[in-house]
């Protein structure tokens, strides 16, 4: 998926921005998974937990993928063929033109089957036989968690940063007011 001859070994800002473009634009696309142009100054310029920011929602959106090519192996695929067929009436093959923002900021483009998911559009789901309406009741459950998960972990890191931020302030705090002490203690 990755052809590193593509890819400069960057020292210097403006090579590491064109890398990081190119694998957004080649790569991360094909995934349906864009990071915005802040965001990729931003880890370009070594900003603190932003990498993980965008690597949390990327391997998501990579183990979603390969769940989705086991899944779509067989009955489920042609399933969901049926599925847009009877919806509208011919076959949705494209993606929506507006991508939307994941809780981390990212732009994230969802499949078309996803997007209809997404909308309730749950009587047809109905009409379908059971083992098939449960399954993909299942996959709408699934992908509700891994949101919910992607949402714990960046909050997750967060606290974590602040608590680190809370330990470095205690220890400076700790630190002034002994150097109080022995000055106070060098006046007397």
């Amino acid at each position: 998926m990755v052809e590193m001859h593509n890819y400069v070994p960057a020292n210097s800002t403006q090579q590491k921005l064109s890398n990081w473009g190119h694998l957004n634009r080649k790569v991360l696309n094909k995934l349906n998974f864009s990071i915005p142009e802040d965001m990729i100054r931003k880890i370009v310029q070594c900003t603190p937990g932003v990498v993980e920011l965008m690597l949390l929602p990327l391997r998501q959106k990579i183990e979603e993928k390969q769940k989705q090519s086991k899944v779509a192996s067989g009955t489920y695929q042609e399933l969901g063929t049926r599925y847009a067929l009877h919806e509208n009436g011919h076959m949705e093959t494209g993606y929506s033109s507006k991508p939307k923002t994941n809780a981390a900021g990212l732009y994230v483009q969802q499949s078309p089957r996803a997007e209809r998911m997404n909308k309730g559009q749950q009587g047809y789901a109905q009409a379908l036989p059971g083992d098939a309406s449960f399954r993909i009741q299942l996959a709408e459950r699934e992908q509700a968690l891994l949101a919910c998960q992607e949402t714990v972990q960046i909050l997750q890191m967060k606290v974590r940063r602040l608590e680190h931020l809370l330990h470095l302030k205690n220890v400076r705090i700790d630190d002034l007011t002994r150097r109080l002490q022995q000055v106070e203690q060098k006046q007397k």
